[in-house]
């Protein structure tokens, strides 16, 4: 943008300076120096300016041009000749429309380049806005998503705290229980292995008990022998 700003000033100083040759009425003459406040007083006394640096390139671009005059007008230091004088449709008419044409040309062309250069960078800063949002809609929608995550990890690991100790626990009720069971079947077990000896023992406490009675009634020992044998043997049968 910068070197087609540049161009176009070149090209409308040359046109402008080209117009003082070939259209006196259209050229501009440049804004008079204005004086300082020291130089007036120079001035007012009688005195002369020092002389002025000359600018910095055409139309201030630093673009200058490079006059290269004859060896011979140099050494005879003769002035150039005069222009020829304009004349309504001559020749120097027919070279300045065709030369200013082709400048209004360049800078119409310059113009369309700055503009288009415009346009694509407003689509340009437009799409990267849009990007930017996007993305930053995005990474908003993204940390959302992740604390929710998080929540709902921690939610769950709440959770699996709590049925790790309900498990912990049912685990010491079960080992509870199983001791129950050992217990149980260490009593049944044993009632099991003993039982004839004990229905013997409980047999032999019974018939003593008959015995003892029937002594303490005064009856016969051998008829009380021979009752509980027939109960024995009636109660195997």
């Amino acid at each position: 943008m910068a070197g087609n700003t540049a161009a176009k000033e070149l090209i409308l100083f040359a046109k402008n300076r080209m117009q003082k040759f070939y259209n006196p009425k259209l050229y501009k003459a440049p804004p008079k120096r204005e004086l300082t406040e020291e130089e007036r007083i120079t001035l007012n006394m009688g005195g002369t300016l020092a002389p002025t640096n000359p600018p910095g390139g055409i139309a201030g671009t630093g673009v200058s041009f490079v006059q290269v005059h004859d060896v011979t007008a140099q050494k005879s230091k003769e002035a150039p000749p005069p222009p020829p004088e304009a004349k309504f449709g001559g020749k120097k008419s027919e070279e300045s429309g065709g030369v200013l044409a082709m400048m209004d040309m360049l800078a119409g062309d310059l113009d369309k380049e700055m503009t288009a250069a415009d346009l694509e960078e407003k689509d340009a800063q437009k799409d990267y806005e849009k990007t930017m949002s996007d993305a930053a809609e995005k990474r908003a929608g993204d940390t959302k998503d992740m604390t929710d995550k998080q929540a709902a990890k921690a939610s769950m690991d709440t959770e699996l705290q709590a049925h790790n100790d309900a498990k912990k626990a049912s685990e010491t009720e079960l080992e509870a229980v199983n001791d129950y069971i050992k217990t149980l079947h260490d009593d049944c077990d044993f009632l099991i292995e003993y039982y004839q000896e004990r229905k013997d023992a409980r047999a032999s406490e019974i018939d003593a008990i008959g015995k003892a009675k029937a002594v303490l009634s005064g009856a016969d020992f051998s008829l009380v022998q021979m009752s509980t044998q027939r109960f024995l043997s009636a109660k195997s049968h």
